[in-house]
């Protein structure tokens, strides 16, 4: 592979002539990865606290991934469709049963039609249950559920809903972590209650035990169902398998994406039976959606995340993290926050220019929200990493 300046710049002008610019990308590229570190096409380096926004949960290059894949191709099924029975989906999902409190699973590409998923199924088990007015979607200020239409209708966002207004309706909000603002807001015509247990693109607030409960009982008196967003805190980001088991309080609903497969396009939606048993065969389908080839690989990254020991590592690496952070003397900080390894500092500035200069110094960081820098790095990172990191986003915030 050409590792020169020159390669550097055909490949940004190749993907300004050809590819919509709905991003804003930096001017390096990536050629290769290995454990935690990024090297782009000129040989920099980069410790990479984004894993491909909390993504590539197992790093890169992981030998784990590598053999799972291996295996996954030897058999030539990458594709077949869902019209016919394959083993990895089937076993996939009766380990993601067996590991939370679901009893069934339904496979998706995106945490964005996993959401659409959930409010289908929603919608579906009102209905089944002789309340065809009983189809609207109560959210939360700060969400972030998805770009599609019923994702982005529940994702309060002036910038994001603006340009593609009307939405699906049916969905309306309160404030997060305010369970009498939820109260006001529920009635008869609610189905379901869509919730983070940390809300992520929305600046890393974590839910409290208290509005979780609050919100399954207030669920469970209205007769709709409680879905939990895990696609960014799930998996063991928080240092929990699930992110609701750390709170004690199960949804009907839970959805996933990001990590599922380390790096390769999955999501699921996990139910319990009874919102199984609404859903019929016809109701809900999609073409690639638990493929055998990455649904081995998701049940690989799944048992070794899913592991007692290595979840207890990601919650020591994350307290090690916040602690670090809160020894940087910086006027510009104004909290730090966050579970496991999906910690955010606040900033009194914007944390656009913070980021970038993460670029000149190695770094790979990612905002959440206008002010909110955030740390979501591979969940197989090591202290003195985290340590380094760390160190950098010190100097950076000295230099401002």
């Amino acid at each position: 592979m050409t590792t020169t300046s020159t390669h550097a710049q055909e490949v940004v002008q190749m993907e300004r002539e050809y590819v919509l610019g709905v991003y804003t990308r930096p001017p390096f590229v990536l050629v290769r990865g290995e454990g935690c570190t990024l090297y782009d096409s000129q040989g920099q380096a980069y410790l990479d606290c984004v894993a491909g926004i909390a993504v590539n949960v197992l790093g890169y290059n992981d030998p784990g991934i590598r053999q799972a894949m291996a295996e996954a191709a030897a058999t030539g099924l990458l594709h077949v469709s869902n019209l016919y029975h394959t083993e990895p989906h089937a076993r996939l999902a009766k380990l993601l049963c067996e590991t939370s409190f679901a009893d069934k699973v339904h496979f998706s590409l995106t945490g964005a039609d996993a959401n659409e998923g959930a409010f289908k199924f929603a919608r579906r088990y009102a209905r089944e249950r002789g309340h065809p007015d009983k189809y609207e979607i109560l959210a939360f200020h700060g969400a972030f559920h998805g770009r599609l239409f019923g994702s982005l209708a529940a994702t309060p966002r002036e910038q994001y809903q603006a340009p593609f207004r009307p939405l699906m309706p049916g969905v309306r909000f309160a404030a997060f972590n305010d369970l009498a603002s939820a109260q006001a807001a529920m009635d008869s015509r609610v189905c379901a209650i869509i919730v983070e247990p940390i809300q992520g693109e929305g600046g890393i607030h974590p839910a409290t035990q208290e509005f979780l409960q609050g919100l399954r009982e207030l669920a469970d008196a209205h007769d709709a169902l409680l879905i939990f967003d895990e696609v960014q805190c799930g998996l063991g980001r928080t240092g929990h398998l699930w992110a609701y088991q750390g709170y004690g309080v199960e949804p009907d609903i839970l959805t996933a994406a990001k990590p599922l497969a380390g790096g390769l396009p999955m999501g699921a939606i996990l139910m319990r039976q009874k919102v199984a048993d609404a859903i019929h065969p016809g109701d809900h389908a999609s073409t690639f959606a638990g493929n055998p080839f990455t649904a081995h690989v998701a049940h690989h990254v799944v048992g070794r995340v899913a592991q007692p020991e290595f979840l207890a590592q990601v919650r020591a690496k994350g307290q090690y993290l916040v602690e670090r952070l809160q020894e940087i003397n910086s006027p510009h900080i104004r909290e730090i926050r966050g579970q496991g390894l999906m910690v955010g500092v606040e900033l009194d500035v914007e944390a656009g220019p913070v980021v970038e200069r993460g670029y000149e110094h190695g770094l790979l960081l990612v905002s959440a929200g206008p002010n909110v820098v955030r740390f979501v790095p591979p969940l197989v990172i090591q202290q003195e990493e985290l340590a380094r990191a760390v160190e950098i986003l010190e100097a950076i915030l000295a230099a401002l």
